[in-house]
């Protein structure tokens, strides 16, 4: 099955169906929608229709650092935004010219699709990074920041991201990093209490964990150990606070780990992006996996023919 290709015209409300197998999609607000419901993301259309986070100059060093693309590289590209959320980075890649297929499983993906209506060359698919409905080879450049680690199969949802992207295509993608057996087990039990709670519940702590966050020295100690965001901005803070500790799953992952996805993949010319964050101090506990919530982040080149070597 494929989507309509870029230019071919956009249809409000119908219905797609596959032509193999006769499965028949829904196509609501201009949306084909290939899960029936948010199943296991459904913190996360809660937490993108709840929170304002778009910080556009933000928004584009992040592109930028997390994925090793510039901006001005962008013009023209189709790409492939695998999780987009609330749309913040599909908004950048349209802005600086690319067409963009924006893909997420919760119902976050309406609000993309308003963040980004001013672009008409941006289409909006709700579905499972683990059963994308798009075929190989149909784009030039993919990313995915900080969405893998929520499937039930992260490395499976890897695969069918990575099989998307063209020969001489580059992939990036941002994974929560593996941090040390303590601070590994300290978030295990937060965790495994957090997803017990209630929404409403859920939401007072991560305003606790707000204000924890704007306290000085506080903010750069105690969420070493326990995980809120010390983000300069008070609604960040709540909506980073609240999707750590919201998703059913989340797992953490290293650099080599990632790195031997993407070799299994067909990638090479592979490249460990690092944080924008300087300071001697940040970049010694980043390296020693003290950061919580930090992450391990590969972008590659795909192999234009077998013989390629990395």
């Amino acid at each position: 099955m494929e989507l309509l290709k870029h230019g071919s015209g956009k249809v409000d409300r119908g219905q797609l169906t596959c032509s193999n197998c006769a499965a028949a999609f829904p196509i609501t607000g201009g949306i084909p929608r290939f899960v029936g419901g948010e199943g296991y993301v459904a913190s996360f259309g809660r937490q993108w229709t709840r929170y304002a986070v778009e910080q556009l100059e933000e928004d584009e060093e992040t592109l930028e650092t997390k994925t090793g693309i510039r901006l001005n590289e962008l013009a023209g590209r189709d790409v492939l935004d695998a999780g987009c959320g609330g749309g913040r980075y599909s908004f950048v890649a349209a802005r600086h010219g690319a067409r963009v297929v924006a893909v997420d499983m919760s119902r976050a993906i309406d609000r993309a699709a308003r963040l980004c209506v001013e672009f008409p060359q941006v289409d909006f698919v709700q579905a499972d990074l683990l059963r994308l409905p798009l075929r190989n080879d149909c784009v030039d450049f993919a990313f995915s920041i900080g969405v893998m680690h929520h499937s039930r199969d992260a490395s499976a949802a890897f695969r069918q991201v990575a099989a998307t992207v063209r020969p001489a295509g580059r992939l990036a993608v941002w994974l929560y990093r593996r941090n040390t057996l303590i601070q590994e087990c300290i978030n295990d039990v937060l965790r495994g209490v957090t997803r017990r709670l209630s929404v409403t519940q859920l939401e007072t702590l991560a305003s606790a964990g707000a204000v924890l966050g704007s306290v000085p020295f506080v903010n750069k100690t105690l969420n070493k150990f326990v995980n809120f965001s010390n983000h300069p901005v008070w609604e960040n803070r709540v909506c980073d606070t609240f999707d750590w500790y919201s998703p059913r799953y989340q797992t953490h992952h290293t650099a080599a780990e990632l790195m031997g996805w993407f070799r299994a993949a067909g990638f090479f010319d592979l490249r460990e992006l690092t944080p924008a964050k300087a300071g001697r101090f940040y970049r010694w506990a980043y390296e020693q996996n003290l950061i919580i919530g930090s992450g391990v982040n590969v972008a590659g080149t795909r192999k234009s023919q077998p013989s390629d070597k990395p």
